[in-house]
């Protein structure tokens, strides 16, 4: 592991230059680069080495990022169809106070699973037994909450203040549920866009920076939302989903507060990217008028 300097704040500059250190201590040519998206990771691509670069935000996240490449050995090991580190690379290094990752590419162009492999995919996961030696955390919905409403600054104080009473009303309710699922492994994200065709069609998975240990029915919300609520999916898709997993989490009387807190996630979310993107901004709007209104949400754009 290598290490140096800090970078300054996560923009597309600072997160090119430890992409560039890293790259020269992997060995790896940079210049085709291209960035796919900057959020919590900067990623890149590498088309002519097939290789996806993963630059995080801060030398701190360190830990959390050994623990996704402990998972990401892991499931190669027990041969789970998941996204793989580079192989002969040591990783993850620490370049420019960030973090860099190594993962092979498994696409040329952006192709999604169907709803039935996505769960049979999740089903299969969730029949894993995790090593101890993962050190995998129980997971906590509302557990960065806080950090969250800090990155809020381009939200109003009082859609702030709603959203915040709001999920304090969430964590109680979440707190009184009777989940009837296993407890266990779970993604902690999983939904369609997490399921990837590798080059050879097959069904895989991806983004492991959530995998821990919870209720089951969490990885099952985002799916049942994206049909319920947001009309995302079609009635025939969700049915193929809920048939290949074998359980509905619909039909399960503590999925509208797991919907609400999910939701609300993904609205707050969004509010820590308004400033200067009048796109976000719009789609922010209408995300929490509806929200508070208990308004249609069928005019949701994904992003």
């Amino acid at each position: 592991m290598s290490a140096a300097g800090e970078c300054g704040s996560f923009t597309v500059e600072s997160a090119g230059r430890a992409l560039a250190e890293a790259c020269r201590s992997a060995g790896l040519d940079s210049s085709d680069t291209s960035l796919l998206r900057l959020g919590s990771n900067a990623v890149y691509s590498l088309p002519s080495a097939r290789v996806i670069v993963r630059i995080g935000r801060s030398a701190a996240d360190l830990p959390q990022v050994e623990r996704v490449a402990r998972v990401a050995r892991w499931l190669a090991g027990v041969d789970f169809p998941a996204t793989q580190l580079v192989p002969g690379l040591d990783q993850p290094l620490v370049v420019c106070g960030r973090t860099a990752t190594f993962w092979v590419s498994e696409q040329d162009r952006e192709e999604y699973a169907s709803l039935p492999e996505v769960a049979d995919l999740i089903r299969q996961f969730h029949w894993l037994e995790e090593p101890e030696s993962l050190g995998l955390q129980a997971y906590d919905p509302l557990a960065e909450w806080d950090e969250r409403m800090a990155g809020l600054a381009g939200v109003s104080a009082d859609d702030r203040e709603f959203l915040g009473q709001r999920a304090e009303e969430l964590r109680k309710l979440y707190g009184r549920l009777d989940f009837v699922l296993p407890y266990g492994i779970i993604h902690a994200d999983a939904n369609v866009g997490n399921v990837i065709r590798d080059r050879d069609g097959g069904a895989i998975l991806i983004d492991l920076d959530s995998v821990s240990l919870g209720q089951r029915e969490w990885d099952l919300v985002l799916t049942a939302l994206y049909y319920e609520r947001y009309g995302w999916h079609t009635r025939e898709q969700y049915e193929a989903f809920v048939f290949h997993y074998g359980f509905d989490v619909m039909n399960w009387p503590g999925y509208p507060v797991l919907a609400d807190l999910r939701e609300l996630l993904m609205v707050a979310w969004l509010g820590g990217k308004v400033d200067g993107e009048p796109e976000v901004r719009v789609e922010f709007d209408r995300r929490i008028r509806a929200v508070r209104t208990d308004g249609d949400r069928h005019d949701w754009r994904p992003l």
